[in-house]
């Protein structure tokens, strides 16, 4: 029997967290904090880092902690420690999306272990990928990857449905490049590689790039290069669920992540085209040119990269893990 007195020290609970902040998230903003408390670890919104006019409901933030969250558990798994999971926290604070209870393990969760060094090769490339098919064996792993995790995958396989999809991508990126407060935010989270977050770009182009951001609205030409990499992308695919609510966003965040991982052991990577689920009249088109039941919650491309990217940067571990007394 585990003794209820054992708890996490700084050093493992910092190597875990250092594990689960390298998910993915909306405009690189990496929404969460890590409450250490005993044996247990708390992932927090956190609201301050929110995106009001692209995700006013914050449910790509809570998604973006549920990817947070699973690469916690699988950090847990490769560091011989079992988990329970409690999602959502069912506690008064309304930011405490999921919490982890540790205790040492003789025979850790194998599966999550494995998609350990997946990690850190997995990236959000927005690039065209390579023109090589993805073979259907690597498809259908992705598939049982989202339902282990409470969502379903579809893959837009018909000229019909990726055509419909590219143009209900190009009219989301009109309609947000159409919104000054849209391009407001945006522009505001362009930020140097040397902060630690959000969109990166150089010095010296960043002033320039923030202004015609703010200024100009260039919904058009996005549209018609993201057409492009729809077109391109030998897989494009919808997660879903069946509901709607927090519980569901954070069973989406899990089968995201746990899905990217999977593609990364198959040498694939991928990126987003969310705007047709960010613009609220567009999400219910997207979820019916799927034809299945539910909500859409997140619209990627995957494919062969072409050239290796590094790491998004990543904020300090110290500004996101409170060590609770």
């Amino acid at each position: 029997m585990i003794s209820t007195e054992w708890g996490l020290t700084h050093e493992v609970a910092a190597a875990l967290v250092a594990t689960a902040i390298l998910a993915p998230s909306s405009h690189n903003t990496q929404p969460w904090v890590f409450r250490v408390r005993g044996p247990s670890i708390g992932v927090l919104a956190d609201r301050t880092r929110a995106l009001p006019v692209n995700d006013p409901d914050d449910r790509e933030l809570t998604i973006s902690c549920a990817c947070a969250l699973f690469n916690l558990r699988v950090a847990a798994a490769q560091a011989q420690l079992a988990a329970t999971l409690h999602a959502p926290c069912n506690s008064d604070d309304p930011d405490c999306l999921a919490t982890l209870e540790l205790a040492p393990a003789t025979a850790p969760d194998a599966d999550l272990a494995a998609l350990y060094d997946a990690v850190a090769l997995r990236r959000t490339y927005r690039h065209i990928f390579a023109d090589r098919p993805v073979a259907a064996s690597v498809m259908e792993a992705l598939a049982v990857a989202a339902t282990q995790e409470g969502a379903w995958l579809h893959i837009l396989d018909s000229r019909t449905q990726r055509q419909q999809t590219g143009e209900l991508v190009a009219e989301g990126d009109e309609e947000q490049w159409a919104d000054p407060a849209w391009r407001r935010e945006l522009a505001a989270w362009m930020h140097p590689r040397r902060r630690g977050d959000g969109l990166t770009l150089p010095d010296l182009a960043l002033p320039v790039a923030q202004a015609v951001v703010r200024t100009f609205d260039m919904g058009y030409g996005v549209a018609a290069r993201d057409i492009q990499l729809a077109d391109a992308s030998p897989v494009l695919a919808v997660l879903g669920t069946s509901g709607d609510t927090l519980a569901d966003w954070i069973a989406a965040g899990q089968a995201l992540q746990r899905l990217l991982l999977t593609a990364t052991q198959h040498g694939l990577q991928a990126s987003f085209l969310n705007q047709p689920i960010e613009v609220a009249s567009l999400r219910t088109k997207l979820r019916q040119a799927t034809g299945r039941s539910g909500f859409a919650q997140v619209l990627l491309r995957l494919g062969h990269a072409e050239k290796v990217l590094p790491a998004a940067p990543r904020r300090p571990l110290d500004e996101v893990i409170e060590m609770a007394e």
